[in-house]
């Protein structure tokens, strides 16, 4: 499982390199909403295409970013009184007396103060980080495909709710941002040679279970934890990571586009870690044919996959 990644979010880069239009309407609805609902998970670096507008439309997604920023900065601030509050009842409460409730309390009431000043740092910082293009599970990134003779740059979530498909969906294949390889002709079959796309990816993180990445058995009584490794490609080459994708839905008129990156069995280095899979890097020459995968016989589009770039991954424990 790809559980996040760096992910390359200049739209004039990825215009020039995939010869793709910009889908404007797509990502001025995204930001809209945005502005409204501020669960909306959108990277820092996506923002930064329109932090010096040069059109009408830009100029309007700028003005809806600053309008997020606002009413997330009030969300924040609320929550912290709140929080700060919850913590001086802790803290009165176990001046009375100490019992496990107040002590626990305390320690939820600090940690999400804390959490609460981080996130809002982040909101407040400026400077460019290399976290900025750092996508998880929800999030929205810019996604390649193609519609009929034109090849876009859309906005999709990362984490795919095929058509057809409840909203419930989302929380019982919580690990549907990936595809597995040996289930496309199954439980992907309707977007599999349908619904083709494209992300370019610098680096990637996984959860592996710390027993597995140390060679060794869990001890008794122990229970399994994960780290987080951070895999980079020693070409320093960027990926081309082959996507499906899905546009839902709702009953009630509710729209979402999202799409899941297709994974397959690890390298060897990667599977010494105690991973067991990879996102799969499809070699430029092939662009063209996964973007278009209609008439595309599937023993062909398999091939495509297989006959993948294959670059050494070297791997740190995450910070």
């Amino acid at each position: 499982m790809c559980v996040s990644a760096i992910v390359n979010q200049h739209l004039a880069s990825l215009r020039r390199y995939f010869g793709a239009e910009v889908e404007w309407r797509m990502f001025e609805d995204l930001y809209r909403a945005r502005a409204e609902d501020t669960s909306i998970k959108i990277c820092k670096a996506l923002d930064a295409n329109f932090d010096q507008p040069k059109s009408e439309v830009e100029l309007r997604i700028k003005s809806y970013t600053e309008a997020y920023r606002r009413k997330a900065a009030q969300e924040l601030a609320t929550e912290f009184s709140e929080l700060t509050t919850r913590l001086e009842d802790a803290e009165r409460a176990l001046q009375k007396k100490s019992t496990k409730t107040a002590l626990k309390e305390r320690e939820t009431a600090t940690n999400k103060i804390k959490a609460n000043k981080r996130r809002s740092e982040q909101l407040q910082r400026r400077e460019a980080a290399p976290s900025d293009s750092q996508i998880y599970p929800k999030y929205y990134a810019p996604l390649v495909i193609q519609d009929g003779a034109r090849r876009l740059i859309v906005p999709m979530r990362y984490l795919c709710r095929p058509a057809g498909m409840p909203e419930s969906f989302d929380s019982k294949y919580s690990g549907s941002y990936n595809a597995r390889r040996d289930k496309l002709d199954e439980f992907w079959s309707r977007l599999f040679g349908t619904s083709h796309g494209l992300i370019m990816v610098s680096s990637f993180y996984e959860n592996v279970p710390r027993h597995l990445y140390e060679k060794r058995e869990l001890a008794p009584g122990e229970k399994p934890s994960n780290i987080m490794l951070h895999f980079n490609p020693r070409s320093a080459d960027s990926m081309l990571i082959a996507c499906l994708w899905s546009h839902w839905t709702g009953k009630d008129g509710a729209s979402l586009d999202s799409f899941a990156a297709v994974t397959d069995d690890p390298p060897p280095e990667i599977a010494a870690t105690g991973h067991n899979r990879c996102i799969i890097p499809i070699k430029p020459e092939n662009i063209a044919e996964w973007l278009n995968p209609a008439g595309v016989d599937k023993t062909r589009l398999q091939e495509i996959l297989g006959d993948r770039y294959c670059p050494y991954y070297e791997h740190r424990i995450a910070a």
